[in-house]
């Protein structure tokens, strides 16, 4: 038989006994990585159902709100611990969602969470491929930033996910989620770093594959500043001339893609895929 471990309680400055953290109370036992990636897209779904956020989850179920990130980003996998705990929080049984049959996952696998528009993987094929982006500089006035944004279906989170490449400052390059949601029409390209959010709003493909549409996001100052920024941003899927000869980088006046580029990025005001109000365009 096995004898309990008897509760230590700590003091306080008041005299009185507290209770440990309740996460010492029961095993901390790391599930397997594939087992921690199901039940994040189960928490997430059951979150987006309820319209319920993730600090209240964790207070719900008395875990902290770094725990929950780290486990729901797969920064750290769950422990069986934490998923008890939610699983009582929710009402919901995890564990029994993150094994159930093969047939049944591959099934849930082609759609996407509810939060990024529930769309299947056939659905959005036509989206996965490499682009050239383009958006005025923020570094050099009259000049173009152009890199590539990849998109493709990411079988774990089951969901597309794009990353950006060929940036002349790598270490800002971004990755994250594509929403399609079927009520707006739009696409987004949603970037969530510790609650920082970087957003691309763009129009459906034309015919030739293009899409047009704004960022938004911040611009590093000087020193340390951060300073939010919308700009137009085209993408071009690379295929074509593009599929060898996109130049990447700053692209001044002078160069030789530079007109071809200018005219890319310029159809997002003249073609009104964007508007920007208070800015001489767009009615009331």
């Amino acid at each position: 038989m096995t004898v309990p471990t008897p509760v230590r309680f700590c003091a306080d400055p008041s005299g009185t006994r507290t209770m440990p953290p309740i996460e010492a109370e029961l095993p901390e036992t790391e599930l397997p990585d594939g087992q921690s990636r199901l039940i994040a897209a189960a928490v997430r779904e059951a979150l987006a159902r309820r319209r319920m956020s993730r600090q209240a989850l964790a207070d719900a179920a008395r875990i902290s709100i770094s725990t929950l990130e780290k486990a729901l980003s797969g920064r750290r996998p769950f422990t069986l611990a934490t998923t008890l705990r939610l699983e009582e929080a929710l009402s919901l049984p995890l564990r029994v969602q993150a094994t159930a049959p093969p047939a049944a996952l591959a099934e849930k696998a082609r759609h996407a969470p509810e939060e990024f528009g529930s769309y299947t993987r056939e659905a959005v094929a036509f989206l996965e491929g490499r682009y050239l982006t383009l958006r005025p500089s923020f570094g050099q006035a009259g000049a173009i930033f152009a890199y590539r944004t990849e998109i493709a279906w990411d079988a774990d989170s089951a969901r597309l996910v794009f990353r950006e490449a060929e940036r002349l400052d790598a270490p800002f390059a971004q990755s994250g989620t594509v929403s399609v949601p079927n009520q707006s029409g739009q696409i987004y390209l949603v970037t969530n770093f510790l609650g920082q959010y970087r957003l691309a709003v763009l129009g459906r493909p034309t015919i030739q594959g293009e899409m047009f549409g704004i960022l938004t996001t911040l611009f590093s100052g000087r020193g340390t500043q951060l300073t939010p920024a919308a700009t137009p941003l085209a993408l071009v899927p690379e295929r074509g001339a593009l599929a060898e000869g996109a130049q990447y980088g700053r692209i001044a006046a002078g160069m030789a893609c530079e007109p071809t580029y200018r005219r890319i990025l310029d159809r997002v005001r003249e073609d009104v895929f964007a508007v920007f109000p208070g800015c001489g365009e767009g009615t009331a």
